[in-house]
């Protein structure tokens, strides 16, 4: 077992800036965490901590059940692969995956034998003679992963890998990562500001904010049921819709509607409803009908519509206000200007606390 624990960890440089505030999570060995969110939110920090690249200021790193907050990056048994390939480009590709185990004191026909059986798996065998300057992008990519993978480290951390490729190239590569990983039964720690690459690669996603996790849990449930109002706004493309609006004892005023309040135990001024843009429906369609039980209709005036390729993102004014509601159509849909009349499914609503924006129902 390689399980990885990181207990109560924190850095700081000085009284002001704290990237890592107090993270505790455990990776098991098969599962690929992704930590996600914006820049700045201490994620790359956190990785360069669990490598040794950083130093600790509290808590404790567990690699296996032994303490490495003393240990160099080099004793740790990992592979890291960075944004920017950082290959040796007077170096062969062969010889780019096999330096670590050179430098390991492993004896050169093993060093052969594992490169030849690392290149096979991310088909690079035609192109160990080349050097780093005569790869594309994404061969280069894949030979940063061969020299991770040749190691069979006890753990994997892999800092924005995709991030240099082209949107096409970045989806090929993906692919392949997951199927990459499926079969190394190690810990994987994937760090990202991209939610598609978090939701598709993952067995579980640890959202960071300020330093902070806001939520760790499978994609699945952080798409469903976002713990706090910035998860909901981070995690889904296009984003979520987020209204504060104002409470009359059981109901939350939108403009000229009124909505029934959750379960709650204090009623307050005023609460944060979030509501997808997919969970919406144009009033009368088959979707809607098919949701209609326990729906709000709400009307408003079409303000913009953007075509997205098979559907168009709608935002409407809503009547009485001046809340704007986006939701998706089919691409054949365009009502600009027009007066629509939407539904929202009761179950599909969000509700979040105004001050503290941790989920209410």
């Amino acid at each position: 077992m390689a399980k990885l624990q990181l207990e109560n960890l924190q850095k700081q440089y000085n009284s002001q800036t704290i990237p890592v505030k107090d993270v505790s999570l455990q990776v098991n060995d098969g599962e690929f965490l992704t930590l996600l969110g914006p820049s700045g939110c201490g994620k790359s920090t956190l990785l360069r901590l669990i490598a040794g690249l950083e130093s600790i200021s509290k808590g404790n790193v567990m690699i296996g059940g032994k303490n490495v907050n003393g240990v160099s990056p080099g004793d740790r048994n990992i592979a890291m692969v960075f944004q920017s390939y950082a290959l040796y480009p007077h170096m062969s590709v062969e010889k780019n995956i096999g330096t670590s185990l050179k430098l390991k004191g492993i004896p050169s026909r093993e060093i052969k034998v594992r490169v030849g059986e690392v290149a096979v798996k991310l088909q690079l065998e035609s192109l160990l003679h080349r050097k780093p300057g005569q790869l594309s992008g994404g061969q280069r990519q894949r030979v940063a992963l061969a020299r991770a993978l040749v190691r069979d480290p006890d753990v994997f951390l892999l800092d924005e890998p995709l991030s240099n490729l082209d949107a096409l190239l970045r989806e090929n590569v993906r692919g392949e990562l997951k199927q990459l990983f499926k079969y190394q039964n190690k810990p994987v720690v994937y760090v990202t500001h991209d939610q598609t690459e978090a939701m598709t690669l993952s067995t579980k996603v640890a959202v960071l904010y300020d330093g902070l996790i806001q939520q760790l849990d499978s994609p699945t449930q952080i798409y469903k049921f976002p713990s706090n109002q910035f998860v909901a706004g981070f995690v889904g493309s296009p984003q979520m819709n987020l209204l504060t609006l104002k409470c009359e004892g059981n109901w939350a005023i939108l403009g000229d509607f009124k909505m029934a309040l959750p379960n709650i135990l204090t009623k307050p001024s005023e609460i944060v409803m979030g509501i997808r843009p997919e969970d919406i429906y144009l009033a009368g369609d088959e979707k809607e009908s098919n949701n209609q039980e326990n729906s709000h209709k709400i009307t408003g005036k079409v303000d913009l519509v953007e075509q997205l390729g098979k559907e168009s993102l709608i935002s409407i004014r809503v009547d009485g206000s001046d809340f704007i509601i986006r939701f998706l159509v089919p691409i054949d849909t365009n009502p600009l200007h027009e007066k629509v009349c939407i539904s929202i499914p009761e179950k599909a609503i969000h509700w979040f606390d105004v001050v503290t924006g941790d989920r209410l129902n």
